[in-house]
């Protein structure tokens, strides 16, 4: 996911001005609501292989299909389908609060499975959670 890539700016924008450095975290508060970054969230997720959706008004997700070598563990660890293959995918929703929009993100696997039904891994990284806090904080948000 581009997404990724553009936390270093998030974090050279942040690091540029004086302050603490942000908790690492997936969840952060905004004042308004943050369209600025599900813009950029949508920018991050157009390349190959990668799927932007609108799962509702708001909920976005980015999907990419993971390289051989992952996608082979995931079929055989969780007795994936290789008709239908797993994908990375990291959900963003935001919620109404009384001090503005909680926005809180999810990285996991999606591991479709040979009876018909999925699998949900949740990834864990606290290198990932450091990286949206800087995200969130560039574009205006309080990681909680």
């Amino acid at each position: 996911m581009k997404l990724l890539q553009l936390a270093p700016i998030g974090a050279l924008i942040a690091a540029c001005t004086a302050q603490e450095l942000p908790t690492a975290s997936r969840s952060a508060q905004f004042s308004a609501y943050p369209d600025r970054l599900f813009k950029t969230f949508q920018t991050s997720c157009e390349g190959p292989g990668e799927t932007f959706l609108k799962i509702d008004a708001n909920s976005y997700e980015c999907r990419e299909f993971l390289p051989p070598d992952t996608t082979a563990f995931l079929i055989l660890s969780y007795d994936g389908s290789p008709e239908d293959l797993p994908q990375s995918i990291m959900r963003m929703t935001s919620t109404k609060t009384s001090g503005g929009y909680r926005v809180d993100a999810r990285l996991f696997f999606q591991v479709p499975q040979k009876s018909g039904a999925t699998v949900e891994v949740p990834v864990e990284s606290k290198t990932l959670d450091k990286a949206l806090s800087a995200l969130y904080q560039a574009m205006g948000g309080s990681p909680t």
